[in-house]
């Protein structure tokens, strides 16, 4: 059977790439072929590009939470079977699609995931922004993920106004009859004295399970996943 969970957060930039790079790493030491997926991506940075030459060297303008997950994946794939629809300038997927005269259908979305379930047995999608980003102006990101039926996986930036987000968040995605596996609370910032009553209060609201907290990270690209404590969602 195939396992397929989906990303989501409380805001845009709080740590859903490298909180996802750290579950496919966890998945792939409990022997699952992991894939990461992230189908719609906006702004792009220079970065190696990974072959599956290893004596080629090349480098390419390519999302950085593509190249994360591309990383962490226990197989290769290529920048597009990771990310078919990605936009050069960073702003919401909806506005970029209009701009740029490129539809985003859900269909594309869900040709992308099945190709994925055809190489591996545990697959992580991560959205974009937060739980309604609109994707069109006819759906927005939820509405797809409703159709595919997926579990999601909540992750909370640590910080001011995070508790509001992260309620208002668990309670739309049970609204729309899914399943909310469980949260993670990852401290995007160094921790302060307010960071223990934020992870309590959560916890006296969130009525899905915490799945772990992840220490604030300097340097997301020396991360030991054996030192982070999170459960690996079922």
């Amino acid at each position: 059977m195939i396992k397929k969970f989906f990303i989501t957060g409380t805001d845009t930039n709080i740590g859903k790439s490298t909180i996802s790079g750290i579950l496919l790493k966890k998945a792939s030491n409990f022997g699952y072929i992991t894939a990461g997926y992230k189908p719609i991506s906006s702004g792009v940075k220079k970065h190696k590009h990974i072959t599956s030459d290893i004596n080629k060297k090349k480098y390419q303008f390519i999302n950085e939470d593509t190249c994360i997950l591309q990383k962490n994946s226990s197989i290769y794939l290529t920048d597009k079977e990771i990310n078919p629809i990605s936009f050069f300038e960073n702003a919401p997927p909806n506005i970029l699609s209009l701009i740029n005269k490129k539809n985003i259908e859900k269909k594309h979305l869900s040709l992308g995931l099945k190709k994925l379930a055809l190489k591996s047995n545990w697959i992580l999608i991560e959205g974009a922004g937060g739980w309604y980003t609109p994707i069109s102006n006819q759906y927005t990101f939820s509405d797809w993920v409703q159709e595919e039926k997926l579990k999601v996986i909540l992750i909370v930036g640590i910080k001011l106004g995070c508790m509001n987000h992260a309620i208002l968040t668990e309670k739309s995605i049970f609204s729309d009859n899914l399943i909310c596996i469980g949260w993670i609370a990852n401290n995007i910032f160094p921790e302060n004295k307010y960071t223990a009553y934020y992870i309590q209060t959560l916890l006296s609201y969130i009525k899905s399970p915490l799945l772990g907290i992840v220490p604030y990270l300097k340097n997301i690209n020396e991360i030991d996943v054996n030192k982070i404590n999170i459960k690996l969602p079922e």
